[in-house]
C-alpha cells in the first residue's frame, strides 16, 4: 500500500485491517513514498518523520511502514512492484489502494504494467465508489476483476486480477487533515491517532 502518508490516519489503519482479512494477507507493507510524482511535493515532510509517523499509528505486528522506495532509488510504483518481486520471489505480493486512487489510475506511470505484475485490491472510499468504478483503469480491466466473495483468491491469481472491498467509508484524508491543520495549527484531530 503506497502513500505519502502526510500524515497517516486510522482510515490508513483501517482499510489496511480490512485488506488483511479479506485478502487472508499475512502482512500489509505501508510504503511511504520519497514524493508522489503526480504531486507537488515541495512541502512534503521529511521522508523519516512520514515513517516514523506510520509506524506509530499503525499498532500493529503485522502493519510494516517502509521507506524502501528512497533506499532503492525508485520513484513509480512500478519500478517498486518489480523491486518488490525481484528481492522476494515467493512471495504473493497484492497492491492495495484507495478507491480515489482508482479514479485517476490510468494517469501513473506504467499503470497497465502494474496490474500485469501484481494483483490489485482497491479499497471502497466514501464518495469514490461510482467514479472508481466508471473510472478508465476500472474499465480497461473489467475483465480481469474477481467478484468481491472471492477476494480471498486474489494473492494467488495470475494478474491481471482486481477486486473492489466494500466495507469501510471513512471520511478521513490526508488532504483534508492538512488543510485543516493549516487553517487551525497544532495537532492533529484525533481521529486521526
Amino acid at each position: 500500500m503506497g502513500g505519502s502518508f502526510n500524515p497517516p490516519h486510522a482510515a490508513h489503519r483501517a482499510a489496511a485491517l480490512l485488506a488483511m482479512k479479506r485478502l487472508q494477507l499475512d502482512a500489509v507493507w505501508w510504503l511511504v513514498t520519497p514524493g508522489n510524482p503526480l504531486k507537488d511535493n515541495s512541502a512534503l515532510p521529511p521522508l523519516e518523520q512520514r515513517v516514523a509517523a506510520a509506524q506509530k499509528l499503525a499498532r500493529h505486528p503485522r502493519i510494516i511502514a517502509t521507506g524502501c522506495e528512497a533506499q532503492w532509488g525508485v520513484r513509480y510504483t512500478y519500478d517498486t512492484v518489480r523491486q518488490l518481486r525481484c528481492r522476494r520471489p515467493g512471495v504473493h505480493f497484492v497492491w492495495l489502494m484507495g478507491a480515489d486512487n482508482l479514479v485517476q489510475f490510468h494517469r501513473w506511470e506504467r499503470w497497465r504494467g502494474i496490474a500485469a505484475l501484481v494483483p490489485i485490491a482497491v479499497v471502497d472510499r466514501m464518495g469514490a465508489s461510482l467514479s472508481a468504478l466508471s473510472s478508465p483503469a476500472a474499465r480497461t480491466l473489467a475483465h480481469a476483476r474477481v467478484a468481491e466473495h472471492e477476494a480471498a483468491r486474489l494473492p494467488g491469481l495470475k494478474p491481471p486480477a482486481w477486486v473492489f472491498l466494500h466495507g469501510m467509508k471513512s471520511t478521513l484524508s490526508s488532504s483534508k487533515i492538512r488543510a485543516q491543520l493549516g487553517k487551525c495549527g497544532g495537532d492533529p484531530p484525533s481521529s486521526v491517532r
